[in-house]
């Protein structure tokens, strides 16, 4: 009967962890981390819900014949911003779950 009562005890507190999820999402989109290339000439910036909210480029870089090395550190600077988010999610999961690490299978759902 344990298995049941687990998932009794589950469905009482779905409304408590629903608003924890809430909470947790509102505080993450509040949240940005940076990510930049080219020793800080191309910075992006990303909140905790993986969505671009800025990114800056220095002008000086900004020359017609090296637009690929443009695009390329663009490419890289979002790209470590958005992993700094999957951690800050992680973080924000992990402490809702009392500081346990995530279950397999369902860090992928993160992002």
């Amino acid at each position: 009967m344990g298995g049941l009562g687990d998932l009794l005890g589950l469905m009482r507190n779905a409304g408590a962890m629903k608003q924890k999820m809430e909470e947790a999402q509102k505080s993450l989109a509040q949240q940005t981390v940076e990510g930049s290339a080219g020793d800080g000439m191309v910075v992006a910036r990303v909140n905790g819900m993986q969505e671009l909210v800025g990114l800056s480029i220095k002008p000086e870089i900004v020359n017609r014949d090296e637009v690929g090395l443009l695009e390329e550190m663009v490419r890289s600077a979002v790209g470590q911003a958005l992993a700094k988010a999957r951690d800050l999610q992680r973080a924000e999961m992990s402490r809702l779950l009392g500081g346990l690490p995530l279950p397999p299978g369902l860090d992928g759902l993160l992002g």
